[in-house]
């Protein structure tokens, strides 16, 4: 029997393909296993940043050194993009399958060589999932690929254009996964606010679509802040299943750089909706992406995000450096020294420290639905997760309330 291992890195649709990938190789007698002990080690690689491709090289030479003999496996992002960075080392892999390859690993893993198809001029949804989810929380991704251009993104390059799963697929999904007791979903893709345009339809219409199924609870993946209209505000304010978390693709508050950007809203616009959601939602979750040290950003320009960000009273901040992509308008602009990008992100994870902080001195004294998930063997504590994404931990012999609603008063437990 061959085995393999695989490691996904990036985002979470990404993370939802590795364990596809996984569950495909592993039904055609495939047997998952340590680095170590495997014949195959595959990377399910992220390409958003220099970082990341920085980590597969890490990952391979790591791999190398532990099992010199494993056959590896470039899959995703960084492959999809070698036109875009032709100086990766691609040689270096036995075999390297793009985003749409890889999905069919079980018809390329003997192979040898480069399959990497232009998925810029992919059209359909290729609607492969998760068959047997070991998670407690199951991702169900509706989208794939990006309309936008943001001046500094390869994404578009690594994904393709916008295309979006059918609502009968995904409504079959979501029955499956409900029927193996599943409590809670959370819709992914790369851009799930374009869910819905080659069907003349839109997100709030799926939605609508879910609210009917007997899936308790469901989580949106990251949006737009200009997609978050009245209507769907509204929407989702009405709603008994949907969790209100948000995490807000803002990248910047600041005008000057949102321009830059060529992202299609204002810091003013922006600051709006997150007051509706503090209004329309009780104490909801409110994360963000901030991007820092953008080619032009200059002190004041930073300093007016950062007073935006706590105006904004978010309840915490994903925050990365730039980080410049060949192929990308934002590549060639005047850029940013790295030392001043490592500053400002140190302020701003302070930040997003104390926002988080106050965030759950808000929660504390509240009555919330939690959902059970999995048991520490260390702990013997189960971990919970509230609506607005507050963990805690629940000591109870019953060993099996996972996958369990409960509700609870929030002070009687630590949150995190």
């Amino acid at each position: 029997m061959k085995s393999f291992c695989i490691k996904t890195l990036g985002c979470k649709q990404n993370q939802l393909e590795g364990q596809i990938i996984a569950e495909n190789l592993t039904n055609e007698g495939f047997k998952e296993a340590e680095l170590q002990e495997a014949d195959f080690f595959l990377i399910n690689s992220c390409s958003v940043t220099s970082q990341a491709d920085s980590t597969v090289n890490y990952l391979y030479n790591n791999a190398k050194k532990i099992n010199p003999n494993i056959k590896t496996v470039l899959l995703g992002c960084v492959s999809q993009t070698y036109k875009e960075h032709a100086t990766f080392p691609y040689s270096n892999f036995n075999l390297v399958l793009g985003n749409k390859e890889k999905m069919d690993i079980v018809n390329y893993i003997y192979k040898e060589g480069f399959f990497v198809g232009e998925i810029i001029k992919e059209t359909t949804f290729d609607n492969k999932f998760l068959s047997n989810p070991a998670t407690t929380r199951v991702s169900i991704k509706i989208q794939d690929g990006c309309n936008n251009n943001c001046s500094y993104c390869i994404i578009p390059y690594a994904r393709g254009k916008s295309r979006s799963n059918t609502i009968d697929n995904i409504l079959h999904q979501i029955d499956l996964v409900e029927k193996k007791g599943i409590k809670e979903i959370v819709l992914t893709g790369i851009h799930i606010g374009q869910w819905g345009l080659e069907f003349n339809l839109s997100l709030i219409d799926l939605l609508k679509k879910i609210e009917t199924t007997k899936i308790p609870r469901y989580r949106l993946g990251s949006l737009y802040v200009n997609e978050l209209d009245d209507t769907i505000i509204d929407f989702l304010s009405n709603s008994t299943k949907f969790c209100p978390h948000f995490h807000l693709s803002l990248q910047s508050l600041c005008d000057k750089t949102l321009s830059n950007m060529n992202r299609n809203y204002d810091s003013k616009s922006a600051l709006k909706t997150i007051d509706k959601l503090h209004k329309k939602f009780k104490n909801p979750y409110l994360g963000c992406d901030i991007i820092v040290g953008f080619p032009l950003e200059t002190d004041e320009d930073f300093n007016i995000t950062y007073n935006n960000l706590k105006q904004a009273k978010l309840s915490s901040i994903h925050c990365f450096p730039y980080s410049r992509r060949e192929k990308t308008p934002a590549f060639d602009l005047p850029q940013v020294q790295d030392s001043i990008k490592t500053k400002r992100v140190e302020k701003i994870i302070e930040l997003s420290k104390d926002l988080h902080k106050n965030f759950l001195l808000r929660n504390k004294n509240t009555i919330q639905e939690v959902l059970i998930e999995k048991k520490s063997k260390k702990t013997n504590l189960y971990s919970a997760t509230t609506r607005n994404y507050i963990k805690i931990h629940i000591d109870d012999k019953n060993d099996n309330l996972r996958h369990s609603l409960r509700t609870v008063n929030l002070a009687d437990y630590e949150l995190m």
